[in-house]
């Protein structure tokens, strides 16, 4: 797809760089938005990254919208061409899978989803073809998932699974949105995996939760004191299944200021992961447990 320009208003330009997620779409917009943001441009006044997207907003009074286009449009060029590494982090979140919280909120959803008859992990695991739910488990958890996103709600991280196309877990929104959704729930929709940083209102398939927490506006969770949300775009996320005497401990490591995660300095190079996947996959991972 050739990338699309169009104007939101009067304060902003939305750039569309492809119509569905890859990574390759992201790394252009990434590319896009810190020429952007290096280039200082007057009157630009916020970027906004998104999957394969961003925008920006602006002070016409200071500069005009057909100027500022015009500026956007020249950095595409060099996006294209650019080198796809980035320095970033790959961060290890424990998850228990198939949880009380997450069971018992899904259980007084029923009649707005696909299958009333089942849980999100049971309709999840026969729509993508797997013998059952340990084994879609397995998958989840086995690959790592690249954050493209953060926000909707704060400190919410969008994943995109690092497999290839065809192995891509992706299962539909609910029916009708829900009401509620637990805090710290690792939900899916479509292609994209999340983590909910707080409860509340929500459409995507709930699988299980973590007793980590991301956000923390109060700044007192000892890992998040110096900045209220964890998740930055470009981070990569490994799920670890835990089970209920390993989620406790963590919780109450996390109460007591003792919970330390499982973070580590990555390079990734698009091109490396474009050619091989499970190899790209495996160093990451080792550089995670090394």
């Amino acid at each position: 797809m050739k990338t699309r320009y169009s104007y939101g208003g009067d304060e902003h330009i939305f750039v569309e760089v492809d119509e569905e997620m890859s990574l390759r779409a992201f790394f252009k917009s990434l590319s896009m938005t810190e020429a952007v943001k290096a280039s200082r441009i007057r009157g630009v006044t916020e970027i906004c990254p998104a999957n394969a997207s961003f925008q920006i907003k602006f002070d016409p009074d200071i500069i005009a919208p057909a100027d500022l286009m015009k500026e956007l449009r020249s950095f595409e060029a060099d996006a294209e061409t650019a080198k796809q590494t980035l320095a970033t982090r790959i961060v290890e979140i424990p998850v228990l899978y198939d949880d009380p919280w997450t069971n018992e909120t899904l259980m007084r959803f029923r009649e707005r989803h696909q299958d009333p008859t089942g849980t999100d992990l049971d309709y999840a695991a026969r729509i993508n073809g797997f013998s059952g739910v340990e084994d879609f488990v397995a998958a989840h958890s086995g690959a790592p998932w690249f954050v493209s996103m953060v926000g909707f709600v704060a400190g919410l991280p969008f994943m995109y699974q690092m497999v290839k196309r065809e192995n891509q877990i992706e299962v539909p929104k609910y029916l009708r949105p829900r009401t509620d959704t637990p805090r710290l729930t690792v939900g899916h929709g479509g292609c994209f995996g999340c983590i909910y940083s707080v409860r509340g209102a929500g459409g995507y398939q709930m699988f299980g939760i973590t007793p980590m927490p991301i956000y923390d506006p109060k700044q007192e969770i000892s890992y998040l004191r110096d900045f209220m949300i964890l998740f930055r775009p470009g981070d990569i996320v490994k799920f670890r299944g835990v089970d209920r005497d390993g989620y406790d401990a963590a919780v109450e490591a996390v109460d007591e200021g003792r919970f330390s995660p499982l973070i580590r300095e990555a390079t990734f190079s698009l091109e490396a992961f474009e050619a091989d996947a499970a190899a790209t996959n495996a160093a990451l991972l080792e550089v995670l447990h090394g």
